[in-house]
């Protein structure tokens, strides 16, 4: 079985406190997002990073605060879920080169990654079939994330001690009905132990 784990704007305005669309709580999961994705690393697993990368006029900003804004910190992911080779696809047309990559950090200019030109190119040349999905926040990008990895086919796992959700009830809801589409919940331990 090829593995593709789904790391999920582990970004700083999301992760903490002073973070413009800060998800209550999501500080916590930077170090199991750091556990997984050195897991990941050390199993020679790639670790597709999804990014928000907005303009300071991005259109998306009619609908969610200001945030994610390139090349401010507030955008960057923490340092400790960098894994030490990787590369960066922004989401105009560049080379897919992948190779000896750990990480494929993704940027993307709206809460569906599906919506980057790259990531059907990228799943088609890693040809996985079994994707473990974790980030922020738990009803929009992981969300998004989860449903469009399910469509491809393969098995889907969210880590669900390493998302955070904006709501807790709305993120409850997103989980109940990822199961009913036939996706799997699983823990950091059961990754990291099972894989």
């Amino acid at each position: 079985m090829t593995t593709v784990f789904f790391d999920v704007d582990t970004q700083i305005d999301f992760l903490y406190p002073a973070g413009a669309l800060y998800a209550p709580g999501a500080e916590r999961v930077v170090p199991h997002v750091t556990a997984l994705n050195r897991y990941a690393a050390s199993n020679e697993i790639v670790v597709i990073s999804t990014m928000d990368a907005h303009a300071e006029d991005d259109p998306e900003f009619k609908s969610w605060p200001p945030h994610c804004v390139v090349e401010t910190a507030a955008q960057q992911k923490p340092i400790a879920t960098l894994l030490e080779k990787r590369v960066v696809f922004p989401n105009r047309p560049c080379e897919i080169a992948i190779d000896e990559a750990q990480q494929i950090l993704l940027e993307k200019q709206t809460v569906d990654c599906f919506t980057s030109m790259h990531l059907l190119p990228l799943l088609e040349k890693l040809n996985a079939d079994r994707y473990v999905v974790y980030g922020v926040v738990t009803e929009v990008c992981v969300k998004n994330a989860a449903f469009g990895l399910l469509k491809t086919g393969g098995r889907v796992e969210i880590v669900t001690d390493a998302i955070r959700a904006l709501n807790d009830a709305d993120g409850a809801k997103v989980l109940a009905d990822f199961t009913a589409a036939g996706g799997v919940l699983t823990t950091v331990a059961q990754v990291t132990s099972t894989d």
